[in-house]
């Protein structure tokens, strides 16, 4: 049941492309809207994302008829990952009842935070957005599942000290931080230069404007000038394999080479054919096709003619990221419909299934996904999750698991979440207090 909402300016070509139909949501469905970039720059990182959210809903309608009985209604908004039209995408699917927001921006999230909590709609940034968004108290409407940017970039100087021997290694280490200067590049700032003075290591920031993202050769001759032991990229669309690309030609050591989990396509590496073997992402959801529910995505939905991707890019490691990002989607209204008794479930139902949200090992088997993904359990207070991780690393052709997995530094990152939390509140006051009982 699937629509595409256009936002200003999108060419028709990519109506046709996107099958559209009518948009009218059925009285027996429940509506959920995704924010999409099938164009632009970031559309080689948007496009495999979009692809795997709609075919695991496609998937639930084909296979169980929806959820709990009830059909599943989307449709995308393309934003072009453009902050604005990400919030004109916001204003127009408001009046249809979404039960659940998730803006696939983090500078769309931003500018959605204070609307969707005055709206008292949810709004689910997977692991992107503002990390202090994690504390319940302060943010009842926003949850950042599985992981924040700050637990990512803990987790990576945490793998880093590991192969140093230890948090003691890490003094006196260079470490440089490459990133796209947007709200998304700068998000995990602070909790770095924390670490930093906290463990002595020095970092060296490496901005890469938008406009500039295919163009990042002033700063790959600077990291060759200042030869730093470790480099983290934060980048996304464009940026991605040209940063890739860039460090191959300076020929930096691929395996000291970090990326966030949105640094980790499959053609973010291809990019520097074998030259980039031993680059390295962090990765919360499992890659490849040997999973019960990509099997069940390809038998119901891709081999059935329903679904746009591409046969080469079918589960590569961003479209199974769009898979995890639907089934907390789909798990947070399975949820709610079990607390609150009914199967026409509201936003505020929704936002109840995500604060209750437990995904145990039993029903990440009853879903397929043993070894896809970690037990994830939300609470009032938490609403990110700090889950676990692990390190895939390219061996040329694909991702590889490289670690097992491990958690972030929970520790060090949960009271630099609350001071944030409450600078937030003191830079946008007056913030509303929480007025919503905790789910329980």
């Amino acid at each position: 049941m699937k629509n595409t909402l256009l936002a200003t300016g999108l060419a028709a070509a990519v109506v046709a492309a996107s099958f559209a139909v009518p948009a009218a949501q059925a009285e027996d469905s429940i509506y959920v809207p995704l924010f999409t970039y099938r164009t632009g720059p970031y559309a080689g990182s948007g496009i495999p994302i979009a692809n795997g959210m709609e075919d695991y809903l496609s998937m639930l309608n084909e296979r169980d008829g929806g959820i709990g009985g009830v059909k599943i209604e989307f449709d995308e908004c393309e934003t072009g990952y453009n902050t604005q039209k990400g919030v004109e995408c916001y204003e127009t699917v408001k009046p249809k009842n979404p039960v659940i927001l998730s803006p696939y921006s983090t500078g769309i999230t931003l500018q959605v935070i204070p609307k969707a909590s005055v709206d008292r709609i949810p709004v689910l940034s997977m692991a992107y957005g503002l990390s202090a968004a994690a504390i319940g108290k302060t943010f009842p409407w926003i949850f950042n599942a599985p992981d924040t940017y700050w637990d990512g970039a803990s987790a990576i100087i945490k793998d880093i000290a590991r192969r140093e021997g230890g948090l003691e290694g890490l003094k006196g280490k260079k470490i440089g931080y490459i990133f796209l200067d947007a709200g998304y590049g700068r998000e995990p700032i602070p909790l770095l230069e924390s670490l930093s003075k906290q463990y002595g290591f020095e970092m060296t920031q490496y901005p890469v404007a938008g406009k500039e993202m295919q163009n990042q050769s002033s700063q790959w001759l600077n990291v060759r000038r200042d030869r730093p032991d470790y480099m983290i990229m934060w980048g996304w669309g464009a940026m991605n394999p040209t940063a890739v690309k860039e460090a191959t030609k300076i020929r930096y050591p691929m395996d000291r080479f970090y990326g966030v989990w949105w640094s980790g396509g499959n053609d973010d590496a291809a990019a520097g054919g074998e030259a980039a073997k031993g680059y390295r992402t962090l990765n919360f959801n499992g890659v490849g096709k040997d999973y019960g529910v990509i099997q069940d995505i390809k038998k119901y939905v891709v081999d059935a003619g329903k679904s746009q991707v591409e046969p080469a890019k079918f589960a590569d490691n961003l479209y199974n990221r769009g898979v995890y990002n639907a089934m907390l989607i789909a798990e947070a209204i399975r949820t709610a419909q079990e607390y609150s008794g009914k199967k026409m479930v509201t936003a505020e139902d929704v936002r109840n299934g995500l604060e209750t949200l437990n995904i145990t090992e039993a029903r990440i088997e009853e879903m397929g996904m043993t070894d896809f993904m970690a037990p994830l359990k939300m609470s009032c207070e938490d609403h990110n999750g700090h889950g676990p991780l692990y390190i895939v690393e390219w061996d040329g052709k694909d991702w590889q698991k490289a670690s097992d997995w491990f958690t972030p530094m929970t520790d060090v990152v949960q009271p630099l979440l609350e001071a944030a939390a409450a600078e937030y509140v003191a830079s946008n006051s007056p913030w509303p207090e929480r007025d919503v009982p905790c789910a329980q």
